[in-house]
């Protein structure tokens, strides 16, 4: 049997994005603790020309919203990226999951020649929806997901693998 569209997205953006809540509170945690500010480990970067950890959960957000919205065909909510706590990034997460959760499975599956065009300002870059899938959106929002979680490490908060991977399904 194939492996459906449906299931290389949401169960997995599901169970990353529980993980990366939980990552969250343990900042929060961590932050209550040592006495660390909350917003300092929000601004931290990697380096100067990266987006601080408060945007990289943003786009860690995004990523799945706008991949379940290219595929299915269903309009994604809008979101002012205007979070500035950890608990508005939680809010996010959550609509988020909520979100992609809503969205059916026969709205996804069978989307593998669907076309997806992604725009930049150098121009575009075409592809068919599991191309997109495989080639672009889980690459781009492990990318974040493994920064926030780089951030939090380097700010000394105490996370390990276990936490990265989240609870299996």
């Amino acid at each position: 049997m194939a492996t459906e569209l449906y299931d290389l997205t949401v169960p997995v953006f599901t169970r990353s994005l529980k993980a990366l809540s939980a990552l969250l509170d343990k900042a929060a945690a961590h932050a209550a603790e040592t006495g660390q500010s909350p917003e300092a480990l929000l601004a931290r970067r990697l380096i100067d020309d990266m987006h601080p950890l408060a945007k990289q959960v943003q786009i860690a957000c995004d990523g799945p919203k706008l991949c379940v919205a290219r595929l299915s065909g269903v309009e994604a909510p809008v979101n002012e990226d205007t979070e500035t706590t950890i608990a508005e990034l939680q809010a996010r997460i959550a609509s988020t999951l909520a979100w992609i959760g809503s969205v059916p499975r026969e709205a996804i599956d069978g989307q593998e020649d669907r076309e997806v065009v992604l725009k930049f300002p150098g121009g575009e870059w075409p592809f068919k929806g599991q191309a997109y899938v495989i080639g672009f959106a889980l690459p781009n929002f492990f990318f974040h997901l493994t920064t926030a979680y780089g951030l939090l490490r380097g700010a000394g908060v105490p996370l390990g693998k276990r936490d990265f991977l989240g609870a299996p399904a």
